[in-house]
């Protein structure tokens, strides 16, 4: 356990940050397996709105430096793919 006080604020900073983090990914994590469902179930209509709302999140999370945008922009194309598999 720390002793100095900055050490100490720093550490509560960081436990908030991280739980922070935890819930932005969580709400990535959700949107894409919904897009995802969408894709399984063959709904084109709700898998494009699930897209979108997958898309604007991972954006978010990203300006936001909870990922990295490449990880970010890689997840959005990959997701775009299996929505124009969908096509096909």
């Amino acid at each position: 356990m720390a002793n100095i006080k900055s050490a100490k604020k720093r550490i509560r900073v960081i436990e908030k940050k991280t739980a922070l983090n935890r819930a932005r990914k969580s709400q990535v994590k959700t949107a894409i397996r919904r897009f995802e469902e969408a894709v399984t179930a063959g709904n084109r209509e709700e898998a494009v709105a699930k897209f979108q709302f997958a898309q604007k999140k991972l954006q978010q999370v990203a300006s936001k430096g909870t990922i990295h945008k490449n990880a970010a922009a890689r997840k959005v194309a990959k997701l775009a793919q299996k929505l124009n598999g969908m096509n096909a």
